[in-house]
């Protein structure tokens, strides 16, 4: 009987105080899924919204989609795709799907190592690396992408779709093949 009296207050220890769950503000350290302090210093950018629109019996029913690109400016890069049925619940299902997908991307001096070519579905995006001072040299999703990255120069050209998903998850192919020196080193067998 005693034992079970010490796991349940061990339990109470963990909740909130009361003041702090009727405000609606909870420390950091209570928030779902760990996210004590991990999201500090994130940039989101909202590339897209999309409004859908489906027609039933009784009229139109519409729905949002929202692409949001999440990154540190210090080398983590992530995009994340949410639909609801209100704006800001897209956009907050996208920002917490790009926090779940985030990744690093070598980069030196402000950009990338060597030039790669991105594909995802039709859209194609060339990427070459630029001498400092040159600046984001992209347009839409691909420069909101690189921004978030924090590649600060950089030559790019949008080759095939202008679709901003397919532009974005061409970026993100493309800043998932860099690899660094020391990689390419260690895959032809020389240190």
């Amino acid at each position: 009987m005693q034992e079970v009296k010490a796991e349940k207050t061990e339990k109470t220890q963990d909740a909130p105080p009361a003041e702090e769950r009727k405000s609606g503000r909870l420390k950091p350290s209570f928030r779902g899924g760990g996210a004590s302090g991990a999201d500090s210093g994130l940039q989101e950018t909202v590339v897209t919204i999309n409004r859908v629109t489906k027609v039933v019996k009784g009229g139109k029913r519409f729905s949002f989609s929202a692409l949001v690109v999440t990154g540190d400016k210090h080398g983590q890069v992530g995009a994340g795709f949410g639909k609801a049925k209100e704006v800001q619940a897209a956009i907050k299902k996208a920002s917490a799907h790009a926090k779940k997908n985030m990744f690093k991307v070598p980069i030196f001096d402000g950009t990338i190592p060597h030039a790669v070519v991105g594909r995802f579905g039709s859209g194609q995006v060339w990427m070459k690396p630029a001498y400092k001072g040159t600046g984001v040299i992209a347009g839409g999703g691909v420069r909101a992408t690189l921004e978030a990255a924090g590649v600060t120069d950089i030559l790019t050209k949008n080759q095939r779709s202008s679709n901003p998903f397919n532009m974005v998850y061409s970026t993100l192919a493309a800043l998932k093949s860099l690899k660094t020196k020391e990689e390419i080193a260690a895959i032809r067998g020389r240190t």
